[in-house]
């Protein structure tokens, strides 16, 4: 099985399956999932190979554009990673990382069971926050076609997936029903470090966009 091989084909289907999708969901997200997840891999001392390509296959077939349904991902890398021969072994640690990589909502457990779906799940929440964060954020907002902000709609704590699979609720209150809540969700010391300045950003910025939709500042 030939490493080098198996995640360049990858990076490069990936690449080519997500380049122009406009939803904050695209190939430039699994980049930076893909980079930040080898660095919290090194510094956690996880297998890269394995860490590589969940990050890479992550969001291959998000349940978000699937109508919710969190086997399209697992099946579709599964798919692939049979075509490269890569071993069973493997493939099965893959698919349960792409399993329970998600936030489902504040009531929900995500918890990962093993060291390299910890890596994972933590690159991918870490660019759910801080500056990029919040330009996904909208970005996914208006892909959905939400309002920016509606102070009559107030955040919900969705107790469910099914609940948070169908929230209609405005951007803003994407930060209180989840982006918020991550920080203290992060699962490795390095990313714990790590999520420290990008949730003060996002504080910031939350306080900035208050005081100018009253005209404050």
């Amino acid at each position: 099985m030939n490493k080098e091989s198996i995640l360049k084909q990858t990076e490069e289907y990936v690449r080519k399956k997500m380049e122009d999708e406009s939803s904050g969901h695209d190939w430039w997200h699994v980049y930076r999932v893909w980079k930040t997840a080898v660095h919290i891999g090194e510094q956690e001392k996880a297998d890269l190979f394995t860490v590589q390509l969940g990050a890479l296959l992550h969001d291959i077939a998000d349940h978000k554009f699937h109508g919710g349904d969190l086997t399209v991902g697992p099946r579709v890398a599964r798919e692939w990673l049979e075509g490269l021969k890569v071993e069973e072994g493997v493939i099965a640690h893959v698919c349960e990382i792409i399993n329970e990589v998600s936030f489902k909502g504040a009531g929900v457990e995500t918890r990962m069971h093993s060291s390299e779906g910890m890596v994972v799940q933590d690159a991918d929440r870490l660019d759910a926050i801080g500056a990029i964060g919040i330009a996904r954020a909208f970005a996914y907002g208006g892909y959905k076609g939400l309002a920016i902000y509606n102070p009559d709609i107030k955040p919900a704590e969705h107790e469910t997936f099914e609940q948070y699979k169908n929230n209609k609720g405005p951007s803003i209150n994407h930060f209180y029903e989840k982006l918020l809540l991550l920080k203290d969700l992060m699962n490795t010391k390095t990313a714990k470090k790590m999520a420290e300045e990008r949730h003060r950003f996002m504080e910031q910025y939350l306080d900035r966009f208050f005081k100018e939709w009253e005209g404050e500042e």
